[in-house]
């Protein structure tokens, strides 16, 4: 039988599914590549995958899709690694470093730019050294494990599934599992069981992990984190397809 090919993101956000997957039989029946959440779209947009767990944004390029779990990479207020640091009042801000690595982020950042707080400064892509603003007017968008104790180093530092709520009022989804073709429902079940044998698994997931002075990872992996996509995750998913489609 082929075995079903999946893309996963390589942040610590995902460790959760990765311990499941790997500590079940499902790993027998799939090939399992980790990459940055831009990667593990485009895999999935070319079809050199069959599922991906990729950011949310990434959807509007797939001309077929179908979300085939019930977990996601989401949060209820405060998600703790998706930002954008600034050494200004967000209302100040000239110029925004988008991040390299995800889509999704950068399109949250835009909506809120827009939305929320009602500026429109410049947006700058591939900038040389984009993770750094030492402009008093620039700030950029960064995610995942590169935010790990970075909170402090800069004097307004805003969480954009925090400012999404308070925008919408809703949870936030980053990142689904989303097939581009069929697939059946004996996998998608044995699937999940891997997905949540992880979940239920993550306080022993976070003895294997290295331990982090500067962040808790504990807080983030056990609450700040929620992997479940509900229903109320599902209406703010397709809320922000729309609100990316007016960008």
């Amino acid at each position: 039988m082929r075995k079903i090919k999946i893309s996963a993101v390589s942040y610590t956000n995902t460790k959760p599914f990765l311990y499941g997957i790997q500590n079940t039989a499902i790993i027998d029946k799939i090939d399992l590549s980790l990459d940055i959440p831009s990667d593990c779209a485009q895999k999935l947009i070319d079809d050199k995958v069959d599922i991906g767990l990729i950011p949310v944004a990434a959807i509007l390029d797939l001309p077929v899709w179908e979300i085939v779990s019930d977990y996601c990479i989401g949060a209820v207020g405060a998600v703790n690694s998706v930002f954008i640091f600034s050494n200004c009042d967000i209302r100040d801000v000239k110029i925004v470093q988008l991040d390299p690595e995800s889509r999704t982020s950068n399109n949250l950042g835009r909506v809120l730019l827009k939305n929320l707080w009602k500026i429109e400064p410049q947006l700058i892509k591939n900038a040389g050294d984009y993770a750094q603003s030492t402009d008093p007017s620039t700030a950029f968008v960064q995610i995942g494990d590169r935010t790990f104790g970075k909170k402090t180093q800069f004097k307004f530092v805003y969480d954009l599934s925090e400012e999404w709520q308070k925008l919408t009022g809703l949870p936030f989804v980053f990142a689904a599992w989303v097939a581009n073709k069929p697939i059946s429902k004996e996998f998608t079940d044995e699937f999940n069981a891997s997905l949540k044998f992880g979940l239920d698994h993550r306080v022993e997931l976070l003895k294997q992990l290295p331990s982090r002075p500067d962040f808790d990872l504990e807080d983030y992996l056990m609450h700040k984190l929620d992997f479940d996509l509900t229903e109320d995750k599902k209406e703010a998913l397709y809320l922000f397809l729309d609100y990316v489609k007016t960008l």
